[in-house]
């Protein structure tokens, strides 16, 4: 039976263990987050319409994947946009589920300027709803107006929290409220998502079965702080509760000081070794 991927971490916050290695672009006041060019906004509609077919398709294929409490996002009004938030553990995967659980609901996802600095993949991506992070006073302006924008038009918000990357890591990472001020901004509902991986009989790679939680609503008689805090703490117990559904442990992550705490016991014991064996020899000799 072949050996179990192991990953060892230090920073559940920050460590970042995406196989793809792209220069990430400045994001600055000349990206363009929203587009009145009527061209454009055809080429991008087109394109989601024959994309989303074809992901469900690889979702199904590759991952076999499912998705259950789909109908929990039917709660709210067809014409009100709502943020949804889910786990960022497949680079594959992670792109499409979004679009894919908000069906007619346009989907736009906030994401590291890495996506879209693929020379013509990056331009797709955009295309497709992809809104990365600024990267300066002035582009942080034009993301938060591309934010009112697609929430006044009623779409669906993607927010990875997480930030970095873990490949099919089966529990929830620590993540801050920072990205839970929108949905207090906006009164809007929020929703969690949580990727599970569950165990296949004949293919190598275990299924991937996503569970939808909410709406959870922000309290509007609390400060912001403190609204966006109870935010984070439904969706990541949501999420929480969720992932302990997993059963597949694809790749096992080990925390780093576990390692450097068994070499150190090692290195003990192969000293206390070595002295008992020179003790031993000097009592030998003696006799």
């Amino acid at each position: 039976m072949k050996e179990k991927k192991v990953i060892y971490y230090k920073d559940e916050l920050n460590d970042e263990f995406s196989s793809a290695k792209i220069q990430a672009r400045a994001i600055d006041e000349t990206y363009r987050y929203v587009h009145d060019n009527p061209f454009y906004r055809f080429f991008s509609a087109a394109l989601y319409c024959i994309v989303k077919p074809l992901a469900y398709l690889f979702l199904k294929i590759k991952f076999g994947w499912r998705v259950k409490n789909r109908k929990a996002l039917k709660s709210v009004d067809k014409k009100s946009a709502y943020f949804i938030y889910g786990n960022h553990t497949n680079a594959a995967a992670d792109p499409f589920v979004p679009a894919l659980l908000t069906g007619r609901k346009r989907a736009y996802v906030i994401v590291h300027p890495a996506n879209v600095s693929i020379p013509v993949a990056g331009r797709m991506i955009a295309a497709l709803g992809a809104l990365p992070l600024p990267g300066d006073r002035q582009a942080t302006k034009n993301f938060l107006g591309a934010v009112d924008t697609r929430v006044k038009q009623g779409a669906a918000l993607a927010v990875y929290p997480e930030a970095h990357i873990w490949p099919y890591y089966t529990k929830i990472r620590p993540f801050k409220d920072t990205s839970f001020r929108y949905p207090v901004q906006y009164g809007a509902p929020v929703f969690a998502f949580t990727n599970t991986y569950q165990k296949r009989r004949i293919f190598k790679t275990p299924r991937l079965v996503t569970y939808v939680d909410g709406p959870f609503y922000p309290d509007a008689s609390l400060p912001v702080k403190e609204a966006k805090a109870l935010l984070r703490e439904a969706a990541y117990g949501a999420m929480t509760a969720r992932s302990a559904l997993s059963d597949e442990e694809f790749i096992r992550y080990v925390p780093a000081e576990q390692t450097e705490d068994k070499e150190e016991q090692d290195a003990k014991e192969k000293r206390y070794t070595k002295e008992e064996q020179i003790k031993k020899g000097g009592v030998e000799t003696q006799r």
